[in-house]
């Protein structure tokens, strides 16, 4: 169902019932499902969340009244996003310059919109406001450009080609265990130099833990374990040959798309065991590596992102802690692989993270005799990776 965001003076008890008699009626008789911030909100940052209200409406209405700040601000959000064709400015009467009521010393329409149409109503004839709001929503759904919402999708041809050769180098160092991220942004017009895309990847790298996601080796023994350019992005391979028991291949690339496979930090070990600690860490690392990289290429919050992560070469293996105190083992899985894909936006990686993260290592976890870590665990896990440490 497509929505209706409404941006208004919140707790202004005349303002409440403006909202819920007309504004509220005007947009649901329009087939919009309507959206406030301060009801609908998500328990993200407010101006994340404001910005993907925004973003995402298909009729935006604005009432001036009382002239409050955030109000302008998010309508020249709106227009900073050029949907001047979804935005409906409304304001109570007295902010009229031609209504015997209007005092522009206490009410007015600042000046930096004073020429856009603006709908006024009369607190005591809110069912004609409601009628006449009704009618300027349908005028504006009919000459809004008509679109689908892009699918997000993974590019099958370019990840099958990089896959097939992930996997060759991966299986000749005789480690089974792996992780494989695949990334995809919503419709990417990206076009990013391999000059960039190399400066950006070194900078989305995150050293807190091992042997980082997406490493960018700038002076290794074998020169061969360096990124390098190709006619569609960059790519690095590093094997276990040069540097133990690692094993990396990751590719971006010049529209944003993400793949990477790589040795499970339990293989190290050659332990047969999966360590759920280090599994959320390595989850964690990946939607903070994505924070950055997507953040380095100048996307834009609202972006919708898809990220993969598959794990493998499970079967057989018990389920335990890196560190003391929680548990020896657990019982094994009788799996071998575990796919999952979530949809997010840019803004949504930071402050969705506790839950990104659970999506992805609660299937994962289960299949270990319904192994599964309480949420607060889970976030003491997480919230200690941000602040560079590890548990």
């Amino acid at each position: 169902m497509k929505q209706a965001f409404i941006i208004i003076q919140i707790g202004n008890n005349q303002l409440e019932q403006v909202c819920k008699e007309a504004i509220v009626p005007a947009i649901e008789a329009c087939n919009l499902n309507p959206k406030r911030v301060d009801k609908h909100n998500e328990g993200g940052l407010l101006k994340n969340e404001i910005d993907q209200f925004i973003s995402s409406s298909d009729i935006i209405v604005a009432d001036l009244t009382n002239s409050r700040p955030n109000c302008y601000l998010e309508v020249g959000y709106t227009m900073g996003l050029d949907k001047f064709r979804n935005l409906i400015l409304t304001a109570r009467e007295d902010h009229n310059q031609d209504s015997p009521n209007f005092d522009p010393q206490k009410n007015k329409i600042h000046f930096d919109l004073g020429g856009y149409p603006i709908l006024f109503w009369n607190p005591d004839d809110l069912g004609e406001f409601k009628i006449e709001l009704e009618k300027i929503i349908r005028k504006r759904l009919i000459t809004l450009p008509s679109y689908e919402t892009p699918v997000l999708k993974f590019d099958e041809e370019w990840l099958s080609k990089h896959r097939s050769i992930a996997f060759q180098g991966l299986q000749k160092t005789e480690m089974r265990g792996f992780m494989e991220i695949r990334m995809s942004l919503t419709g990417s017009n990206l076009n990013i130099s391999q000059q960039e895309l190399l400066r950006v990847a070194g900078e989305a790298t995150i050293h807190t833990f091992g042997w980082p996601i997406g490493v960018v080796l700038t002076n290794p023994t074998n020169p061969s374990d360096r990124p390098r350019p190709t006619s569609e992005g960059i790519v690095c391979q590093i094997d276990g040959e040069t540097l133990g028991r690692h094993y990396d291949y990751w590719t971006i690339k010049k529209d944003g798309s993400f793949y990477l496979l790589k040795s499970l930090f339990e293989d190290i070990h050659k332990t047969e065991l999966l360590f759920f600690n280090t599994r959320i860490v390595r989850v964690t690392e990946v939607f903070l590596y994505a924070s950055r990289l997507y953040n380095g290429l100048n996307v834009f919050p609202d972006t919708q992102i898809l990220i993969g992560i598959k794990h493998g070469g499970l079967k057989g293996r018990y389920i335990s802690s890196s560190v003391g105190g929680y548990l020896s083992h657990h019982d094994q899985s009788r799996e071998d692989e575990i796919d999952t894909e979530i949809t997010t936006t840019l803004a949504g990686l930071e402050t969705d993270l506790v839950e990104l993260v659970n999506k992805i290592t609660q299937p994962l976890f289960v299949v270990f005799d319904f192994f599964k870590i309480e949420k607060n665990g889970l976030e003491k896990i997480v919230n200690s990776f941000v602040e560079g440490k590890v548990i």
